[in-house]
């Protein structure tokens, strides 16, 4: 039971984590310095940060032209909603 009172918090700093790692892309993609890779941003958004991602995208206008980030991460945003809810529906 302690697992469901930490999720949150967890899935806050997780966001969190991945709202940030497309500002530092798009400062890195500015620079033309090293980019993080595309499947970094998909795996990590595979584990429950999509949310965070998405909102990185729009407030830094990062990656919005790209077809499989418009398409594949609402996606896995739908995906993360239906695998917490499973989740939190049977603790």
């Amino acid at each position: 039971m302690i697992f469901y009172s930490f999720f949150p918090l967890g899935l806050l700093i997780w966001n969190l984590a991945g709202f940030m790692m497309v500002m530092v892309d798009k400062r890195r993609a500015r620079r033309d310095e090293w980019r993080i890779r595309e499947r970094t941003f998909f795996l990590w958004a595979l584990a429950f940060g999509a949310p965070g991602i998405i909102l990185g995208m729009q407030v830094f206008r990062h990656k919005t032209r790209h077809g499989p980030f418009v398409v594949g991460m609402p996606i896995l945003c739908l995906f993360n909603i239906i695998c917490g809810y499973l989740l939190w529906r049977q603790g």
